[in-house]
């Protein structure tokens, strides 16, 4: 049994922690959040520790040699280490800080793929993927003529498995899929689909940016080749993330960026010679608070506990999820057995954008559309969804309030 089995996540206490929170829109209305698969809400520590920066030691790291720059320097490598420990890296050299999951996969297709893919080559992607793990691997097709190949779901938005033991064939060389899907929230397989990828010769990457927030990663538990996943998904700030890689990968892909910091020596005469790891693939003076806040999101969710988190937001999946099937009309995207964070639906007769707008009136933020996963939408035959979205900050009340917003609004639009 675990220390935390007999915890409960203090809500209260939590609240406390996002300032955020106490906001009321549109004249005097509390604000309820339920936006967090999109961004979720800043902890005063996170804004303290950025803001502590620029107050304290704002200064360039790596290359300095005065005392701001030392301080710098030890609070952007430290946070480093954060992220090695948070997601159970073997080591610091595996963790490249970059712009966000999207820059991350970036990276990867343009320095492994570019480079390990040719012509013929496959590289299967699921249908459930973000646009940010589809279009760069659309775009390397059409440079290096290799066939990208969709493992599909089924009509509860789970994976089709067999289909994608299938489609392993031997010309598969890199499996694409997110670990929890953010249009419909499913947590996907991704050990087995590790295990059953190395079977075949191929890699995995694995895209962790709605996974974090809500469940303890272990990227050598799963085996992943590569691990992505950004900063302000899990109460941290904007414009960073992270992208894991196995030593071995990383060291023998080139730098996709060139500048400064990712160099050891530049001369005319004999070229570049590029920094070790991490360091050559973080060119120019990177993101420095923004990094420092992520580790300090790291402390935060290390404290509350990702056990009670977990446990407190399935509580607030199952408790939306009763309360939404008794709304006249409305239909739940995705009811895969294991979901994670969000829950997407429609209505029938309202449109997500009307029903979006009007229900923000009564102070209640959802997020309405494709969710930049277009594919999966069509997959079951939508072009937009209404995604409510759940943080450790989130209550019961507050689905209730939204419930019943929803049917309010439900009386204009119907």
């Amino acid at each position: 049994m675990s220390a935390l089995d007999n915890l409960m996540l203090d809500v209260v206490r939590v609240r406390e922690d996002f300032p955020i929170l106490e906001r009321r829109v549109h004249g005097d209305v509390p604000l309820i959040y339920l936006d967090s698969a999109a961004t979720s809400q800043t902890p005063t520590a996170v804004i303290d520790a950025m803001s502590a920066y620029y107050r304290t030691i704002n200064s360039n790291i790596h290359r300095g040699l005065h005392s701001l720059a030392d301080e710098a320097t030890a609070a952007y490598e430290g946070s480093r280490e954060k992220v090695r420990n948070f997601i159970n890296a073997r080591l610091t050299r595996e963790i490249i800080f970059t712009r966000g999951t999207t820059e991350a996969i970036n990276l990867v297709a343009n320095s492994w793929g570019a480079n390990w893919l040719n012509a013929g080559d496959e590289v299967l992607i699921s249908v459930m993927e973000h646009h940010a793990n589809i279009v760069p691997w659309q775009l390397l097709a059409e440079r290096l003529d290799i066939t990208l190949k969709v493992i599909p779901c089924d009509d509860d938005g789970v994976l089709d498995m067999n289909a994608y033991r299938d489609l392993l064939g031997e010309k598969v060389r890199l499996v694409c899929v997110n670990h929890v899907s953010n249009a419909l929230g499913s947590i996907n397989p991704v050990a087995e689909m590790a295990r059953l990828a190395h079977e075949h010769d191929a890699l995995i990457l694995i895209d962790g940016a709605q996974a974090v927030p809500h469940q303890q990663v272990d990227v050598r538990a799963i085996d992943a080749d590569f691990y992505v996943f950004s900063g302000h998904k899990m109460y941290g700030p904007t414009g960073v993330g992270v992208l894991y890689g196995k030593e071995a990968l990383l060291e023998a892909m080139p730098p996709w960026q060139g500048g400064g910091e990712m160099i050891r020596t530049v001369s005319f005469e004999n070229g570049t010679l590029f920094a070790d790891l991490p360091y050559k693939f973080e060119a120019g003076t990177p993101a420095i608070a923004e990094v420092i806040g992520l580790g300090k999101a790291i402390d935060w969710l290390d404290c509350t506990h990702m056990g009670l988190i977990t446990r407190w937001e399935q509580q607030l999946m199952t408790h939306a999820t009763e309360r939404m099937l008794q709304v006249d009309g409305l239909r739940i995207i995705g009811s895969s057995p294991n979901k994670a964070g969000a829950i997407s639906f429609v209505v029938d007769g309202a449109h997500a954008q009307d029903i979006g707008l009007l229900i923000d009136q009564l102070g209640v933020a959802i997020r309405t559309g494709h969710h930049c996963a277009q594919p999966v939408l069509r997959r079951f035959g939508v072009d937009a969804t209404c995604r409510a979205s759940f943080a450790a900050y989130n209550t019961p009340e507050e689905i209730d309030l939204f419930v019943d917003a929803l049917e309010r609004v439900l009386t204009m639009v119907r």
